[in-house]
């Protein structure tokens, strides 16, 4: 007999809607969703969630799980159990660790890492640079989420700046290109003039004036350009100002579209106000801009422009997150706190739950044909979230499971709390422990 668990009462969020019912669990898929459920078993676990949202299980398109070769920041395993504890069930990891994941056999190491170590489910991106189209080639798109190029520098320089080799790229491949844009030859002139000012000890308020809107703009401008010319399937990452949303449609469905945006949660829930006090310690590529830059991602998110909620967790060690500006790495970890900082949002009247759900679960599987996740259907794998919206509790290092052992959030008080995190049907974390149970699969792709 199959292990079944049978959760009762609860407020089931999926595909735009909200209601009330039970989820019977059987193996490692949903069984039944209906509005009452009984079952008669005596092996049976029953979970009355009396008052409680479940939510699919977030999909994070991109982290960067730093292993191999630079675990004293975090690896596989630490900061998948952080993602557990955050709601995200599934992880897609990005090329820029060392060695950097750009040949076929450095990506099936990292497959055979997370297969021993991943407490989530996982898959990884294959990383481009500007000569190894002859790998790219060899890549089965089957088993893989899909391509990573640097557009422009950041932690783990894989920088492509090659225009033909980028052209190359996106005629030759129909897996989803992924792309980091920040124009390269303006941030190293807007660097120059504040390094002769400064020197290395260089304001961190000054991060998005010299990683600016328009380093941003000109690299997705011509990414999109080019993808149209091409006809490539491009995702830009990250988006983080408000101008570059005008570059984006919700004119089709997604599963229609060839070009695809997404948003992290630091250029939602941070602004260049808060430099002053958080200091490197909000300090990412692309940089945290204004609060109207802010709110307009926000915009865009909601109108359908950007398609995806994702984290970009990139831990860094507090030694060196505390190094002056130069010196200073971009990056933090996120995945823990992303899904209680939107319902934050949601608290502030900023996103519906139903929406968070849409871009955080639903859009990323589209997007990356994922295979049977990222919804709340019968026949689908339980990967499944409960969440008590009215139950605040403040992040601390006593409570931070990432491996760095710091976050952007400390001190803040979020009002909802994860009680229980589902993978393939097993219980995985309930109420800020995440249990010893290895239920973690590779992600398949519909394709």
């Amino acid at each position: 007999m199959k292990r079944q668990t049978l959760i009762k009462n609860a407020k089931i969020v999926n595909e735009g809607k909200i209601v009330e019912g039970d989820i019977l669990i059987e193996g490692d898929i949903i069984k039944e969703i209906d509005s009452s459920i009984s079952v008669k078993s005596a092996d049976i676990t029953v979970i009355d969630a009396e008052g409680n949202y479940v939510l699919p299980g977030m999909i994070d398109d991109q982290v960067h799980f730093r292993e191999p070769g630079l675990t004293h920041k975090a690896n596989v395993e630490t900061e998948s159990k952080a993602a557990l504890a955050g709601g995200i069930t599934s992880f897609i990891e990005m090329p820029n660790t060392n060695p950097q994941t750009t040949t076929v056999e450095k990506l099936e190491e990292k497959f055979a890492i997370a297969a021993e170590t991943a407490y989530a489910n996982y898959s990884f991106m294959f990383g481009g640079t500007n000569d190894n189209l002859d790998e790219i080639l060899k890549v089965d798109p089957k088993t893989v989420a899909g391509l990573k190029l640097f557009l422009g520098s950041s932690t783990g320089n894989m920088l492509v700046d090659d225009p033909k080799v980028i052209e190359k790229i996106f005629s030759s491949t129909d897996m989803v290109i992924s792309v980091h844009c920040e124009d390269e030859a303006t941030i190293k002139e807007n660097l120059a003039k504040y390094k002769a000012e400064y020197g290395d000890d260089i304001p961190m308020e000054k991060h998005p004036i010299i990683r600016s809107e328009e380093a941003c703009y000109l690299s997705s401008s011509k990414a999109i350009e080019l993808a149209k010319k091409t006809g490539a399937r491009l995702h830009v990452f990250h988006l983080s100002t408000g101008k570059e949303t005008s570059l984006f449609s919700n004119k089709v469905p997604l599963k229609d579209k060839k070009i695809t945006a997404e948003v992290c949660i630091h250029h939602l829930w941070f602004s260049d106000e808060d430099y002053a006090k958080k200091g490197s310690h909000i300090k990412w590529n692309p940089a945290v801009k204004t609060s109207k830059d802010r709110d307009q991602l926000l915009k865009a998110l909601l109108d359908d422009r950007i398609d995806v909620i994702a984290t970009d967790h990139a831990p860094h060690t507090l030694e060196e997150k505390n190094n002056p500006y130069t010196s200073a790495p971009s990056g933090g970890p996120l995945v823990q706190h992303a899904l209680v900082a939107l319902l934050e949002m949601h608290h502030q009247g900023k996103i519906s739950i139903e929406k968070i759900v849409e871009k955080a679960s639903h859009n990323p599987a589209i997007l990356f044909d994922v295979e049977k996740r990222g919804y709340l259907k019968e026949g689908y794998f339980a990967d499944l979230v409960i969440v008590d919206i009215n139950s605040p509790w403040t992040v601390n290092k006593s409570n931070i499971l990432y491996k760095c052992g710091w976050s952007p959030f400390e001190g803040s008080t979020f009002k909802s709390r994860i009680t229980h995190t589902f993978l393939n049907g097993q219980l995985v974390y309930n109420n800020f422990k995440v249990l010893n149970v290895k239920a973690a699969k590779r992600l398949t792709f519909n394709r």
